[in-house]
């Protein structure tokens, strides 16, 4: 459970509606739809949710809940370096550079900030993102919010961390608010408590917007 106690905020509230307003006109063309509560007629084959949403992925449209993720969790958090520098915080240092990012990273590599975002949103599309559609169920049904709280974590401590944990469990069964605070446990490095998860976590701080913060800002 969360330390704090998790509200829905304006920020939040502006954050996702504003997303929603970039992408009206491109990916709800393609998104699927959600399962209709009424019984029809007519019969036909049911299109998984994962293949529209890779048809829209491969016209290049990015993913409301990616978009969402990336410019009001992520890139805040994480913070941009555009030079590689050694991160001695994990158990074993790792190269990393731009928005956190070490696949691949070397020694005196450097980007440019328009291609450290371009990086990022391709590696949480493949890397982050789609695991989630194809591994949690229900995943794609679920707010905005809370499927961008899902990326931000998982790009945080672990993608399969996120596919076997509570929170994933809570969106299956569609307790969304429980799914939002679940994922406040995971707030700790090294088995120490650390301030600043916390804050990523539950409500964030003065200039970032906190996980929980913005995925509960989602379901009402």
């Amino acid at each position: 459970m969360p330390i704090h106690k998790i509200v829905a905020t304006k920020r939040g509230k502006a954050a996702i509606a504003a997303v929603l307003i970039a992408v009206a006109s491109s990916w709800g063309a393609y998104a699927p739809s959600p399962p209709s509560a009424a019984p029809v007629a007519i019969h036909h084959v049911a299109v998984s949710p994962s293949v529209t949403i890779r048809a829209a992925i491969d016209k290049g449209y990015v993913p409301p809940a990616v978009k969402l993720a990336v410019e009001y969790l992520i890139m805040p958090w994480e913070g941009l370096r555009t030079t590689a520098y050694l991160d001695r915080l994990p158990k074993h240092p790792v190269w990393t550079v731009c928005y956190g990012e070490t696949l691949n990273v070397k020694k005196g590599m450097k980007f440019t900030p328009v291609e450290c975002e371009a990086k990022l949103i391709q590696r949480i599309i493949f890397d982050y993102y789609l695991p989630l559609v194809d591994r949690v169920p229900g995943y794609s049904d679920a707010p905005i919010s809370l499927q961008a709280s899902m990326i931000s974590g998982a790009y945080n401590y672990g993608v399969q961390r996120q596919i076997d944990s509570t929170t994933a469990d809570r969106v299956g069964q569609h307790r969304y608010h429980d799914a939002c605070l679940a994922q406040t446990a995971f707030n700790k490095a090294g088995g120490v408590r650390l301030d600043g998860l916390v804050n990523r976590r539950e409500n964030g701080d003065a200039h970032r917007m906190g996980e929980a913060e913005l995925c509960v800002s989602g379901l009402s």
